[in-house]
């Protein structure tokens, strides 16, 4: 059963607990944009979006203290108990996995620019363009699991973190590969690997918000265990 946020006599206390969710999910909208414009500036070469994203981080951090404000005076006025309470803690840690989101997606705007001035590869950055996209796709598809409360959907964007290391991994081995192969390209590829590792790093971002979202609907603690057990406890408490 999904916890409801709508059940108290004070109204005022529902719009409370209904408005850090929408400033939520309006923060994550905002670090879904910077992720895909830091994209767009490695992969074009484009030094004043990739300079734009690298500016503009500031806006996400001044959401992530307005929002942990708001919650710390619902706590300290309200006093919530159960899944209110849940509610605040998932958002607290959820505002916190954004802002590093945001902070990985400022530095791959700062790769951009380095690798604009480098001669570009024949793949035209092809492996970090589909490592991005599916880190990308799994922020959103973990904000539409918090902001529908779906732990179904959230277990499986957190499955998808598995696959987003294994693409990690075989990018690592070819950036080595090319090293090794064209000492000329250090340089790039060095630059390359530190915007790939700031993608995996978003990929757990999403994976603990999904996590967050499990806690918050069936008042479970999953960090720190396997999919696998996750998944075994979720059907538990469901009776299938």
């Amino acid at each position: 059963m999904k916890p409801n946020i709508h059940t108290h006599i004070s109204r005022q206390y529902n719009a409370e607990l209904e408005d850090i969710r929408t400033r939520v999910l309006a923060m994550g909208g905002l670090v879904e944009q910077h992720i895909d414009q830091a994209l767009q500036a490695l992969v074009n070469g484009d030094v004043e979006l990739a300079n734009h994203v690298a500016t503009q981080d500031y806006e996400v951090n001044r959401m992530e203290v307005g929002i942990d404000e708001e919650c710390n005076q619902i706590i300290a006025r309200r006093q919530p108990a159960a899944s209110d309470l849940r509610l605040v803690m998932a958002v607290i840690k959820t505002i916190s996995d954004l802002e590093r989101i945001g902070d990985e997606a400022e530095k791959i705007a700062r790769m951009a620019v380095r690798l604009a001035d480098e001669e570009r590869p024949k793949s035209n950055y092809m492996e970090i363009q589909y490592l991005g996209n599916h880190v990308r796709g799994m922020v959103h598809d973990a904000l539409d699991a918090f902001a529908r409360l779906d732990t179904d959907a959230a277990l499986r964007v957190a499955r998808e973190d598995l696959q987003v290391d294994k693409e990690y991994d075989g990018l690592m081995r070819q950036m080595i590969t090319f090293m090794m192969e064209d000492p000329r390209t250090i340089s790039r590829v060095l630059n390359v690997i530190w915007a790939a590792r700031a993608l995996e790093r978003i990929g757990d971002h999403a994976r603990n918000i999904c996590e967050y979202v499990i806690y918050l609907v069936k008042g479970k603690d999953v960090r720190h265990i396997s999919l696998e057990q996750i998944e075994k406890e979720l059907h538990e408490d469901s009776g299938t």
